[in-house]
């Protein structure tokens, strides 16, 4: 045992934990557990903090040692019932592949082998007075639940419903857009017929809320098996969305499927319990029990668990909500109904060779649902969506359905469609893709149009070209609002030279921009004239929800994203449009923007811990360009999601693939790792995939 690293080793260097000059772990190791081993106590070394946070929100205990602010999401993780979905999910993979289970149990061994160790070189531990527990073997299900509930949007059923029910049904579409934390990553398969090295390139950046430390864990993981570079999820063994083999690669973008069904349910409480009313007419038990939820410095609470035969109810109960509706929801989503994760891909992930086998993997792949490119070096390519999605009616996509109504049980799962290559190219950005029969709401497609467009300057391409993708900050979006400013007449002198300052603008968000910044501010001022208006006044009075799931009701952040459409909409329900862009462009004029995009468009990463603080950097970008880094239009300028990774994935060289994280590998504030790799982020830079042992350094003492 090689001193401090507790993975196994020779003397002859073969096995055991090495980095590369960013800390990079690479990993060998015998066989594919010891593998699997030797990664979770890898990752528990350097992000220890990490795992214990998202075991605790995993298990809605995360309160009792961060406080109120935590509450909401612990009430929602345990009503929704997501520790007990994720023991259910490793019962039933251990039953039918118990090699996959074996893999995730050993990843755990190795967790618990590295925590305390870890928690010794974390801060947070002693700062919060937290103990590093211990992890089960279903606890990286909860993780990946815990972090996928929200990612299919299920709440944005809420808004529409709240939108139809105030302004009728033609509100949906109106408000068709992605909502918050849906959406915004970029992924482009260019085939050998099209790069300089007659081998495919994939590149792209998936698109989440910014963390520190970053979700995606750079990482390298080799065996006797296989060899595998890629991006994985601390607390989930393998690696499931970007990874290269050598001869295979692949990578995935959120394909925007509606995958969970809300349930409005009639309940009532007997001597016995509590009852639901089915679609049969008949009361059928509803299970029930009482969980407490610890606060730290506070009283716990109490929280009432109730499962209905569609699932766990997620807001409301026999008594209605707080405010006294008489609404209950439940929450019906695939794991929960199949007890399947779709783990049992991870190792043959790792195993792939061709496209096929990564097709095959994916043909085990259930959650969240994804679109799935891959290329191989015998020249084959993949386009299609993974994960599974019910069959049921159309209504259960829109909005809750009520459950004592039949004709809304689901009936069955939906093929996965697949897509070709157009000119050796295919691109996917969350638009209406390949998906497009599977959901409700996606993407605007400017992100994929610019892509492709990008893609259509020249015939052949290289990996190295792919950041000036990555980075295009170029806002089509910005159209509309131009449009309409264009129109306008009779402005002070003042205004006037304001409006013709944006009308001669680039359209680039790009962080040195002062016209950026002028742009930003006066579509912001015109949110908030539109959020005013007395039509949508309605609108602010949402019912009792669960506060987890209030962002999705938010009027200012339901128009800052959805400006485009209600701009271009034939008719506003009588609003005129035309002065409330007089206003918004006055208001600006009088009170302009001090200095550039950049000033205010700044870095706003999710940390558990809020007194923890650093200069965050000013961001290029804006939520329809490629480079992602999403505003919020009416509330804020900050950026709390981007790209939360960056690869290029080169099938003729895996050496010369390229990757960045927002930050660095380590997870310990004040390691040399933590956050270094940050100013090759915001610049769009990448630092090199090493492959090669011989360069990368042997680590002796952690």
């Amino acid at each position: 045992m090689e001193r401090g690293t507790g993975v196994t080793t020779e003397r002859d260097g073969i096995h055991g934990l090495y980095r590369d000059a960013w800390g990079i772990p690479h990993l060998r190791a015998g066989s594919a557990p010891e593998l699997a081993r030797a990664q979770g106590r890898v990752t528990a070394l350097d992000r220890a903090w990490q795992l214990e946070v998202e075991r605790h929100r995993a298990q809605g205990t995360s309160a009792a040692f961060l406080g109120t602010e935590s509450l909401a999401w612990d009430i929602l993780a345990r009503r929704a019932r997501l520790a007990d979905t994720a023991r259910r999910c490793f019962d039933a993979l251990a039953e039918r592949d118990p090699e996959s289970a074996e893999f995730v149990q050993a990843y755990v061994d190795g967790v618990n082998d590295g925590l305390a160790a870890g928690a010794r070189r974390a801060p947070e531990f002693a700062e919060t007075g937290l103990a590093p527990g211990r992890w089960e073997p279903w606890t990286p299900f909860a993780v990946w639940l815990s972090t996928h509930v929200l990612f299919a949007g299920f709440p944005a059923k809420l808004w529409r419903a709240h939108a139809a029910r105030h302004l009728g049904p033609e509100a949906v579409g109106l408000f068709a857009t992605d909502g918050p934390g849906t959406s915004g990553s970029n992924g482009w398969l260019v085939s050998g017929e099209r790069t300089v090295t007659g081998q495919a390139v994939i590149a792209g950046d998936p698109h989440r809320w910014i963390e520190d430390p970053g979700v995606y864990q750079q990482i390298h993981l080799s065996c006797p098996e296989f060899d595998v570079v890629g991006l994985a999820v601390p607390g989930v063994p393998g690696i499931a969305h970007f990874g290269h083999t050598g001869t295979v690669a692949w990578a995935i973008t959120n394909a925007m499927a509606d995958y969970q069904d809300l349930y409005e349910e009639r309940l009532r409480r007997t001597g016995a319990g509590v009852e639901a009313l089915g679609p049969d007419g008949i009361w059928r038990h509803a299970t029930r029990h009482t969980e407490y939820v610890d606060v730290r410095g506070e009283e716990r609470v109490p929280v009432e668990v109730i499962e209905t035969d569609r699932g766990p109810v997620v807001a409301g109960g026999p008594e209605g909500l707080d405010d006294g509706t008489p609404l209950a929801l439940s929450l019906r989503q695939p794991p929960r109904v199949t007890a399947d994760l779709g783990f049992g891909a991870l190792l043959p992930l790792l195993r792939a060779r061709t496209v096929a086998d990564v097709d095959r993997a994916f043909d085990q792949w259930a959650e969240p649902v994804n679109v799935v490119q891959a290329a191989d070096t015998e020249g084959g390519t993949l386009h299609r969506v993974a994960g599974r999605v019910p069959e049921r009616s159309f209504a259960n996509r829109l909005g809750p359905v009520p459950a004592w109504e039949p004709g809304h049980e689901w009936t069955g799962w939906h093929e996965t469609p697949r897509a070709g290559l157009t000119d050796g190219i295919a691109v996917m950005a969350n638009q209406r893709g390949p998906a497009a029969p599977l959901g409700i709401e996606f993407a605007p497609p400017h992100r994929a149009d610019r892509i492709a467009a990008l893609l259509a300057e020249k015939e052949h391409w290289a990996a190295g070209d792919m950041p000036a993708i990555h980075t295009d900050t170029h806002l089509a979006s910005a159209a509309p609002l131009l449009d309409l400013l264009a129109g306008l007449d009779g402005l002070s002198p003042e205004v006037e030279r304001l409006r013709e300052r944006l009308l001669r603008w680039d359209r680039r968000m790009d962080a040195t921009s002062a016209d950026a910044a002028a742009f930003a501010a006066v579509r912001s001022a015109l949110v908030r004239g539109l959020a005013a208006q007395p039509v949508f006044a309605p609108l602010t009075d949402v019912p009792a929800y669960p506060e987890a799931l209030l962002p999705w009701l938010n009027l200012t952040v339901r128009i800052g994203y959805a400006l485009e459409h209600l701009l271009r909409a034939p008719e506003l329900y009588g609003i005129d449009r035309a002065a409330l862009a007089r206003e918004a462009l006055e208001e600006t004029a009088a009170r302009p923007p001090r200095g550039t995009w950049g000033d205010t468009h700044r870095l706003a990463p999710w940390r558990a811990l809020t007194t923890t603080s650093f200069a965050e950097p000013g961001l290029s970008g804006d939520h329809d360009c490629v480079l992602c880094t999403s505003a919020v239009p009416g509330l804020t300028d900050l950026a709390a999601r981007g790209p939360a990774a960056r690869y290029v994935w080169d099938l003729a060289r895996r050496e010369d693939s390229r990757w960045v994280v927002p930050f660095g590998a380590s997870g310990v504030p004040g390691s040399p790792h933590h956050r270094d790799q940050l100013p090759r982020w915001v610049e769009g830079e990448l630092v090199p995939v090493v492959t090669d042992w011989d360069q990368l350094m042997r680590e002796t003492d952690v």
